[in-house]
């Protein structure tokens, strides 16, 4: 429950301060709360990658401290309860949260991030279905107006008014009762249907008026085709991080040394949680406190985690180094449950060989 609420609270904390980036879409673009909320929600899993160990680590030195606090890990200790057997529990949990990583960092994170991307880059060149709101004159580029009178949720229009003077000679104004967006492969298009179409020639004043049944609109001038759009490493899979197609040598480093980042991240849930609660388990258990060997195991984090980084940085310039990634991953876990089975103290005080004492 601690790693789910302390999850939880710093993911929305985060989320929030993301999520704000956005208000200019609502503001100045037009766009509806609900898609706004929907592209908030698909931030959630790149926070979750980066949260959920640090989480975990700050549960397990919550709850064994309250443990130790009450002296429950002292009675289990002197029922002859090993501390790897102490740990179990937390390194059961941790082991929960190195596979959801382990799915979010392989699969969630890059769909839905590749989503997000694509929804925002939609919306930063595309206006048409964006700018279109019920009832405002809407100018997504000089001199060509459009209004709606109302939109369903389907996506048709209704009451249609289309001011075009990009031509100032000769202007042309659509309206139409219905119409609807249409995807082409030349662009957007708006199907009107049941209107007119007048154009004026203001050289002789001549007034040319056209009733259709249905005219395609061509929306395609204000609307940006990206389909060459450079992914970021956030909404690439595992595969296309690792072996990289980009023409440019230092762009496939990065996105190599991501790759192999973006492997090794998800086991630090088993590596914090060895780190954690094999210092806190070493010396004797205090019930009035352990929080020196808290501000311990907190800084020897907080060094793992500014490692990670810097090796990811070196690893970005030398895809050989990339086995750092790993080790930095790895060693500490392996020293943290040496230390755990081989019931080592900081102190060099051997905590079997005590209780052994006490009972002969």
């Amino acid at each position: 429950m601690p790693v789910v609420v302390i999850a939880l609270t710093l993911t929305s904390i985060i989320w929030l301060s993301q999520s704000l980036r956005f208000i200019d879409f609502i503001v100045n673009k037009g766009l509806d709360v609900s898609t706004f909320i929907y592209l908030s929600v698909l931030l959630i899993p790149s926070l979750l990658i980066v949260i959920l160990p640090v989480s975990l680590f700050v549960s397990v030195l919550h709850v064994y401290n309250k443990f130790t606090a009450e002296s429950e890990l002292l009675v289990l200790q002197s029922a002859g309860v090993s501390r790897f057997g102490l740990a179990s529990p937390a390194l059961f949990v941790a082991s929960g949260v190195m596979i959801i990583s382990y799915l979010i960092s392989f699969y969630v994170l890059p769909a839905s991030y590749r989503e997000f991307k694509d929804m925002q880059d939609f919306i930063r060149n595309n206006y048409a279905a964006v700018l279109l709101q019920d009832g405002v004159f809407s100018t997504p580029v000089e001199r060509f107006t459009v209004y709606i009178e109302s939109k369903e949720n389907n996506g048709t229009l209704h009451g249609i008014l289309v001011h075009d003077a990009r031509t100032p000679e000769r202007p042309i104004t659509y309206m139409a009762q219905e119409g609807s967006f249409i995807q082409t492969p030349e662009g957007t298009r708006v199907q009107l249907l049941n209107g007119n179409r007048q154009e004026i020639d203001r050289k002789n004043g001549n007034l040319s008026l056209v009733y259709f049944d249905s005219w395609p609109l061509d929306l395609s001038i204000y609307t940006t085709v990206n389909d060459k759009r450079f992914r970021v490493a956030e909404e690439r899979y595992i595969s296309e991080l690792l072996f990289p197609q980009e023409l440019d040598q230092k762009v496939n480093n990065r996105l190599i040394a991501e790759g192999h980042h973006r492997i090794a991240w998800p086991f630090f849930a088993i590596t914090l949680t060895l780190v954690g609660v094999s210092i806190l388990f070493s010396g004797q258990l205090n019930r009035r406190g352990q929080w020196k060997r808290i501000l311990l195991a907190s800084a020897c984090v907080i060094l793992l985690v500014i490692m990670d980084l810097g090796i990811k940085n070196i690893v970005s310039t030398n895809p050989l180094l990339a086995f750092l990634i790993y080790a930095n991953t790895i060693l500490p876990a392996m020293f943290s449950a040496y230390i755990l089975i081989t019931n080592k103290n900081i102190n060099g005080i051997d905590l079997y060989k005590v209780k052994k004492f006490f009972r002969f």
